[in-house]
């Protein structure tokens, strides 16, 4: 057909369809209706299949033909680096893919509207895929929402305008800065640019620049550009400052504490007589032997633990949390800023804090040598692991050591004895700790509780934030303590709770959807492992039971993340759900509220409680407000997550690239049809790529996850020990190359633990 009838009788059927008058009908109504005859049918459907694909006119399940909007659906848009996007939609099982000439103005996070293939509509009902098993396709007709006001990215200057390549590969596309609009940047600068004009399918976006960042070689410029990528708030508004003015710097106790030693029992912990004010009602607890347990260079210290027997043999355990919410009022610019920001973020070089240091490091933390306010949680356990009473009070404590992880487990695992000599009153303390802590471990894992041990890294930097060293950060002893003294806690004040029957916050780790379970045990089959489901649902323990017989095999580390990515994410809720992987009816956050929103806002109410109950308008207050803390809490946690893994890649790029052409040994972590993912040592992951495995043509066996050579039959298989050289960096994309290394075969990696 003609391109200008094509075009002529395009524009018949959209102003037919834009009638008001017009109702869907099929192509063959269509014909009847304007009178085309038989002959000229593949003609009119010629030109409907052109209108569809444009995304002028949509079409329903039925073949029916109208206005787009009739038959389009909504949904977020999720960019590729290569220009193609996929639009996920409520309700379909699989995203539809929108090829790249089809995603009109639509940028990565983008709320859209899009209208779907007819052959992608004929395959029965919202799966989401095509006739035949192919995915569905879309074409995008409206951008609903923008979710790019602000992008960060790397200038490049022209003769008589610039533009910006977004840091963010998934815009796919380059901002245009008009002359004048670039506040006098440089090629090389990082810059943030305001989006004036989103574009379309022909035309880049515009914007101007708002921000100089800093040159991209510039110390601490790269951070800084994810820090505004991701909308971090850094420096507190004045009037939150100006509010800390009026919060003191110590905590004034009358009185000496009274020596405890063993206590025989919860009951004996009692409030002094005469105590008023801020001191009210709270329970001196001064007088037990009480540490802090953290890292070398933690400096927020939230969390202290006092442990003894009582006289029936059974532990006494108190977890005491910094009473953050006496100094952050309900309402106030601080409290404001702290719900905006949700949670503290730790990135490699700087932690962007929930609460002012005058706080955090300060009078809300738990320093040594120090009266400090806390809500205790403090426990009976007995040889058992099972806790037979407790009680949730406000205390006053007094911290005498503040220990590190590494101190601890010098004592508990190592038995060093100059470590042991320099903390000898508190040896038995710790001892005792570890006895608790094994039999509360054993516990869980008895329950079915899950334990991903992923190896986490620790980044040293210099001061102009050039990367040192990486090396692996693992848990010992002493950490994994004070994790199941803190999950105990979080657990009791869940139970409890959950049982008055008040608004709450709550931890939730909803089961994992049946279909991905399905998945995962079809690929661990390959590998001969099984996981026992009963009508698509598991229980956690059949998933610890899989972690247990993979642990120290070549497939360990991808079979965890498969595992682990299989299960749904963690949230906050209003309804007490229950944790899947912790195997628990009754979770929730309560013991770091410094760095936290949800557990400041819980200990509001725990305190509310406890000093005589939450009335009824108290109580519609918080059940108005925590659905929307819960969500809120929840996503801001969700980008916290996120800029803490970009800048963790980012300086592992940078790190790499002073090893060009160096050789090391690793292992196969990922084997994928376009080359294998190496792991490092030191936790670094980096790509070779199948175009450089150069001495034969090989092929991927998805189904055993192995690389086969077609002529020699060499394979390369999860966990196989390799030595690649270093090939190049790339700190746009956040990646590193290998290539295997030059006659590496000829002196194997040795297998590990030989």
């Amino acid at each position: 057909m003609e391109k200008e009838l094509l075009e002529q009788r395009k524009q018949i059927l959209t102003e037919l369809m834009d009638d008001k008058a017009y109702v869907p009908m099929k192509a063959k109504e269509l014909a009847i209706l304007l009178n085309i005859p038989k002959s000229q049918r593949e003609d009119l459907m010629e030109v409907l299949d052109a209108l569809v694909a444009e995304g002028r006119i949509g079409v329903s399940k039925k073949g029916k033909y109208g206005k787009a909007e009739t038959f389009s659906v909504n949904g977020i848009f999720s960019g590729h680096p290569k220009g193609f996007g996929f639009v996920t939609v409520e309700g379909m099982e699989q995203d539809v893919f929108i090829p790249e000439d089809k995603t009109g103005a639509a940028l990565h996070g983008d709320r859209v509207q899009i209208v779907v293939e007819p052959d992608s509509r004929m395959s029965g009902s919202r799966s989401g895929m095509g006739s035949g098993g192919r995915r569905a396709e879309g074409a995008v007709i409206r951008v609903l929402e923008h979710a790019n006001e602000e992008v960060v990215g790397y200038y490049q200057k022209n003769k008589n305008f610039g533009f910006v390549i977004p840091d963010n590969q998934k815009l796919a596309k380059d901002i245009f800065i008009p002359q004048g609009c670039d506040m006098g940047a440089v090629t090389g600068h990082k810059v943030v640019v305001k989006i004036t004009d989103f574009g379309s399918e022909k035309h880049k976006p515009e914007g101007r620049v708002t921000e100089i960042i800093g040159h991209v070689n510039d110390p601490g410029t790269d951070i800084l550009s994810i820090v505004r990528a991701y909308g971090l708030p850094e420096a507190f508004p004045q009037e939150v400052m100006e509010e800390i003015e009026d919060i003191p710097d110590h905590v004034t106790v009358p009185g000496q504490p009274v020596e405890m030693g063993s206590l025989y029992g919860i009951s004996d912990l009692v409030s002094p007589d005469g105590w008023s004010g801020e001191l009210s009602g709270r329970l001196d607890l001064r007088g037990l032997q009480t540490v802090t347990i953290d890292g070398e260079d933690a400096k927020d210290l939230d969390d202290a633990v006092t442990i003894c027997r009582d006289g029936q043999g059974h532990y006494i355990l108190g977890v005491h949390i910094a009473d953050v919410s006496h100094y952050v009022k309900e309402g106030s610019p601080l409290d404001r800023e702290a719900r905006k920001r949700s949670t503290s973020v730790y990135l490699v070089d700087r932690v962007i804090p929930m609460l002012p240091h005058k706080l955090s490091n300060g009078i809300c933390s738990l320093n040594a040598g120090t009266d400090r306010l806390a809500l205790s949680c403090i426990m009976e356990v007995d040889a058992q692991g099972t806790v037979l009473d407790h009680r949730i009070a406000g205390t006053v404590i007094h911290v005498d050591r503040r220990m590190t992880y590494t101190a601890v487990n010098a004592v508990v695992t190592d038995r060093d004895e100059a470590v042991m000599a320099e903390y000898e009153e508190f040896v038995p303390m710790f001892d005792c700790m570890k006895e608790l802590a094994d039999i509360l471990r054993e516990n869980r894992r008895k329950r079915g509780a899950i334990d991903f041990d992923f190896p986490e890294s620790k980044i040293v930097l210099n001061e102009q934030g050039k990367p040192l060293e990486i090396k692996p950060y693992e848990r010992n002893a002493a950490t994994r303590i004070i994790e199941d003294f803190m999950l105990l806690a979080n657990e009791t004040v869940a139970e409890d709770y959950y049982w008055q029957s008040i608004p709450f916050l709550f931890r939730s780790h909803d089961n994992p959807d049946p279909e991905k379970m399905k998945q995962l045990g079809t690929f661990i089959n390959n590998f001969g492992y099984f996981i026992k489901m009963q009508h698509g649902e598991i229980h956690p323990k059949e998933l610890q039971k899989l972690l247990d017989k993979i642990e120290g095999t070549p497939e360990e580390a991808l079979l965890s993340r498969l595992t682990l990515r299989s299960m749904k994410q963690a949230k906050y809720t209003t309804l007490c759900s229950g944790h899947f992987g912790l195997a628990t009816r009754y979770y929730t956050h309560f013991t770091s509220p410094i760095r936290r929103y949800p557990d400041l806002q819980i200990h509001r109410i725990i305190k509310e409680t406890l000093k005589g109950g939450l009335n009824d308008k108290r109580a519609a207050h918080y059940e108005k407000i925590l659905p929307e803390v819960a969500v809120q809490t929840s996503a801001l946690e969700r980008r916290a997550d996120e800029a803490e893994r970009e800048t963790d890649k980012l300086k592992k790029c940078e790190y790499m690239s002073r090893f060009i052409g160096q050789d090391f040994d690793g292992a196969i972590s990922g084997v994928t049809n376009w080359g294998l993912y190496v792991e490092l040592p030191n936790t670094v992951e980096g790509l070779v790529r199948m175009s450089d495995l150069d001495d034969d043509y090989y092929i991927f066996d998805e189904q055993h996850y192995e690389l086969i050579g077609e002529m020699t039959k060499k394979t390369y298989k999860l966990g196989q020990p390799v030595r690649v050289t270093v090939s190049s960096t790339d700190r746009l994309l956040r990646t590193v190359d290998f290539i295997l290394a030059k006659d590496w075969e000829k002196h194997p990696v040795e297998e590990k633990g030989e």
